[in-house]
């Protein structure tokens, strides 16, 4: 145990470094290039939850924030310096900065015309200051997962990349390394008979340092050919050519004026053209992958985005010492980004199926360890519990919640449509007995509206609908639902008396 703990804190401790000296080099480069540079940065976010990032954003950053016409895009100013927490922000699923806004743009009758409109856009816009914030976001940026497993054949020292090009087979092996690594640590909590496993990794990681160094020294005295790739995003129906014939030459532009290669899957910078009706939005991608993949890594049938739920807790406006539930949590995504953001108040996960209770369970004690390896410390923990129960029959005093925040089931990948209209009422009443009255309120999720407002109708004495979101969930039309707890206490009905556990 002894050697394991020991090859663990060299690893924290290597890691530790490895952010210091990340960090310093960033804060020199801040000082020495965008001393004082403000920038304008893009965000997509859940649709729907466009004010509950705006505000974010002017409760965090003390920003102003504009929310697009375009829906789902939120942009605000900042200086460079607070690039940092940025990416902290938990509401937003992915950020760009800003090369040029245009409004009311006039497009060209023929397609002919606007394609050339946009050959010749590429060479008059403002790209030195996006681009040095691209440069100094490097530093920031979560890298995309990849998620191989660690058992996989290593004879796949070259991948094909599904242009042809190959990737160089150093990269292949540091990305496999690296992944088997943080598993075998993750999973050393649970399991330690991998110590001989966690000690060779460790002294693997810890031997290819030098080698790491020596080549990065090697590759910035080279010349580097940038790689790059053309997203573009289109909405409006006025439009005379296609999302792919927009980026395919308004790319040939960039490429003949950066000098840079095309390469659609192995890019360092991704240039966005985001075009909705009349407007036209030039960026620059801030992030590799979506910010709202960091909570969850045992994933269930349906497994509700960190921002999403981020958005409904926000909703409630959760107070200090509130106790917030979620009686049908699935994997945990709610409860989990709620005792991440509100650790002052405490979170209970629960579900009535034990494969969900356990996803729940294992997702915790991994954020737990991610966190410790990132922080090079011991956690505290988390204020949050997990355990199975059944939802029209909480073991939970009455009116003991502040806060019920929950994912329904749809009907379609979890239970079913008929179910539901047996299961919301229920669902409803069980939750008005736990909740407070006068002070309680919920926030709900559903894409089974027409059953949900049914429910809701024969509860009017004690739920009262305060606010609706309707939210886009992978295709679906859903509605998030706050409602505030009625003053009027809950009686127990004469039937269910008899058979409830007087809790």
């Amino acid at each position: 145990m002894s050697d394991v703990q020991e090859t663990t804190n060299q690893l924290l401790d290597l890691n530790l470094h490895e952010n210091q000296r990340s960090v310093q080099e960033m804060e020199s480069g801040l000082r020495s290039e965008s001393e004082d540079l403000q920038v304008t940065i893009g965000a997509t976010v859940p649709t729907g939850f466009e004010q509950t990032a705006a505000d974010e954003v002017r409760e965090k950053l003390r920003s102003s924030c504009k929310i697009s016409k375009d829906r789902g895009k939120i942009y605000f100013d900042i200086s460079v310096e607070s690039l940092a927490q940025v990416h902290c922000l938990r509401s937003v699923d992915n950020l760009f900065v800003v090369v040029q806004e245009l409004n009311d743009y006039q497009f060209k009758e023929t397609k002919e015309e606007v394609l050339k409109d946009f050959e010749e856009l590429a060479g008059k816009l403002p790209w030195s200051d996006p681009l040095k914030v691209w440069k100094i976001n490097t530093s920031f940026k979560k890298r995309k997962t990849k998620r191989n497993k660690i058992n996989e054949p290593s004879s796949k020292e070259k991948i094909d990349n599904g242009q042809g090009d190959k990737r160089d087979e150093r990269d292949v092996k540091k990305e496999l390394t690296n992944n088997a690594l943080e598993s075998h640590i993750l999973d050393y909590y649970e399991n330690p008979a991998i110590k001989e496993d966690i000690l060779t990794l460790v002294g693997d990681d810890l031997a290819s340092c030098n080698d790491k160094t020596d080549e990065k020294s090697r590759e910035e005295t080279e010349p580097e050919v940038l790689k790059f790739r053309v997203t573009c995003n289109r909405a409006g129906e006025k439009h005379c050519f296609s999302s792919n014939e927009a980026a395919r030459d308004f790319g040939g532009a960039v490429q003949e004026y950066f000098k840079w290669k095309a390469d659609m899957t192995n890019f360092d910078v991704e240039v966005l053209l985001n075009i909705h009706d009349n407007e036209i939005v030039v960026g620059i991608a801030l992030t590799e992958e979506s910010l709202h993949r960091r909570n969850i890594t045992h994933f269930g049938p349906t497994t509700l985005r960190s921002t999403l739920a981020y958005g409904m807790l926000r909703l409630c406006a959760p107070q200090p010492t509130d106790i917030i539930v979620d009686p049908m949590c699935g994997t945990g995504a709610i409860p989990i980004e709620g005792a991440t953001e509100w650790t002052n108040c405490y979170h209970i996960a629960g579900d009535n199926n034990p494969l969900a209770v356990n996803r729940t369970a294992n997702n915790i004690t991994s954020l737990l360890t991610k966190n410790q390896i990132k922080e090079g410390k011991l956690s505290w923990g988390l204020p949050i519990d997990a355990i199975q129960w059944d939802v029209c029959n909480l073991p939970l005093r009455t009116g003991s919640v502040d806060i019920i925040v929950t994912d329904m089931p749809f009907g379609k990948r979890m239970g079913s449509k008929k179910r539901n209209w047996n299961l919301y009422p229920a669902c409803l009443r069980e939750m008005s007995r736990v909740c407070r009255p006068g002070t309680g309120r919920a926030v709900l999720l559903t894409q089974d509206k027409k059953c949900f407002i049914k429910a809701l109708s024969g509860m009017g004495h004690l739920w009262r609908k305060v606010h609706t979101v309707w939210v886009n969930i992978g295709g679906l039309h859903a509605a998030v639902y706050l409602l505030k707890r009625t003053p009027q206490a809950f009686v127990h009905s004469s039937e269910q008396e008899g058979e409830r556990t007087p809790w």
